[in-house]
């Protein structure tokens, strides 16, 4: 695999507003976004803002109603969709090429002329509210929300993306307002389009209906990047049916070779379907089901985590087993050799041409690598990179990484008889 794997092109408008075309031979056309702000810029009384005007960007503009944009949103046939996250917030529509440049005015419209109807903000209100209420029902979200209270003092993300009730209840109308006009804006705005298009005939469609975007001076909030706390804390939710256990480990300073050593590590630890944790826990004792453990490698967001969930009787067990497994893995008892890294390698290359093939993720990819301005061929890079990483590394990024965890222990704590 090389660069050049695809046909692209980076454009930049004189509104400051950056553009990727890529031609690709396909019916479907899809279009992302993104704009450089989430929940890492945000203050602690702001917390969920994003997420927040983030929702009200579909609930009307200045030429159309909730009700139109939503229809005409239905009438492209297509799926259109959004997010938040750490640090951008991302629109997204995949559609039949004939419905493309429909698709990209009613972004356009969305992105540059959403006006926050008080009685939207209201109904809106109350839909995240509920979304909040809903994450507590959820055990493996409401234990990692707690671990992350717990890991960090300082750092943003100590918070969901989605807020607290506490500042989702309090967000008026001026306030959303201000922050809208503060942040979207086209110097801070990321777009890919992945279409059949010619990038003359793509840029010229995008410059149609987003060149009369106005250019603003705006300043983010200052991130503040945070190692996790050591600690052990366990809390109790009423009447759970399973305790839950994770483990957070940050890993700030590592470098680009020793990121790709640690993604071979957590594959063989605890990602895969087999992997070291995976068969300790469920295949020889039975003692639990979901077993994972992920890899969140952002710009500024940068954790390891460990997760199952077991029964009460067996969180001691569960504990020892997995404070074993770090033990054998750091002390080189767990083999970590070709054979691994040639998998990783498969298991890579597998994603990456998974995106490739597929529109809508590779036009996603995309826009969050523009968007942290890395090579957008990064991918490349790390596969012929892996060629060069040995177990002795592999085991090196583990002692370096898996060290003085936070770890979260959830307990059933059962109604009054």
């Amino acid at each position: 695999m090389e660069k050049g794997i695809f046909d692209l092109q980076k454009h930049n408008l004189d509104n400051g507003l950056t553009v990727v075309t890529i031609k690709k031979d396909t019916q479907l056309a899809s279009v992302h976004v993104g704009i450089k702000i989430g929940s890492i810029y945000e203050k602690v009384e702001q917390k969920g803002i994003s997420h927040f005007v983030e929702h009200m960007m579909f609930k009307g503009t200045k030429k159309r109603t909730n009700e139109e944009l939503n229809e005409e949103l239905e009438q492209r046939a297509g799926d259109y969709n959004a997010y938040t996250d750490y640090n951008c917030t991302v629109y997204s529509m995949t559609v039949l090429k004939e419905e493309i440049e429909a698709s990209i005015e009613l972004m356009a419209d969305m992105t540059q002329n959403s006006n926050f109807p008080e009685e939207e903000i209201e109904r809106e209100r109350g839909v995240i509210l509920a979304e909040i209420r809903t994450s507590k029902d959820d055990i493996e979200d409401y234990s990692f929300k707690n671990t992350m209270e717990c890991a960090f003092k300082k750092s943003s993300i100590r918070i969901d993306t989605i807020g607290s009730k506490n500042t989702v209840e309090k967000f008026k109308r001026n306030e959303l307002m201000e922050f809208y006009k503060r942040y979207y804006v086209p110097n801070n705005a990321y777009i890919t389009l992945v279409s059949s298009y010619d990038h003359d005939e793509a840029i010229n469609l995008i410059e149609k209906y987003f060149k009369d975007w106005q250019k603003k001076e705006f300043e983010r909030e200052k991130v503040i990047v945070e190692n996790n706390i050591p600690i052990k804390k366990i809390s109790y939710k009423k009447d759970a049916e399973q305790c839950t256990i994770v483990y957070l480990y940050t890993f700030h300073n590592l470098s680009r070779d020793e990121e790709l050593a640690l993604r071979i590590m957590n594959y063989k630890f605890g990602e895969s379907a087999n992997s070291v944790l995976f068969r300790r826990l469920r295949e020889e004792r039975g003692l639990a089901y979901d077993v994972c453990s992920e890899l969140d490698m952002g710009k500024y967001v940068k954790t390891l985590s460990i997760y199952t969930a077991v029964n009460e009787d067996d969180v001691s067990e569960s504990l020892d087993i997995i404070n074993k497994s770090i033990e054998d893995i750091q002390n080189e008892k767990i083999v970590l050799d070709d054979k691994n890294i040639s998998l990783m390698k498969k298991v890579l290359k597998t994603a990456v041409v998974s995106t490739l093939e597929d529109s809508t993720q590779l036009s996603n990819y995309v826009v969050h690598q523009i968007i942290d301005k890395e090579d957008i061929y990064e991918f490349i890079d790390n596969m012929n990179n892996m060629e060069n990483i040995k177990g002795e590394d592999i085991y090196k990024v583990s002692k370096k990484v898996l060290k003085e965890p936070t770890i979260h222990i959830l307990l059933s704590e059962k109604s009054d008889e």
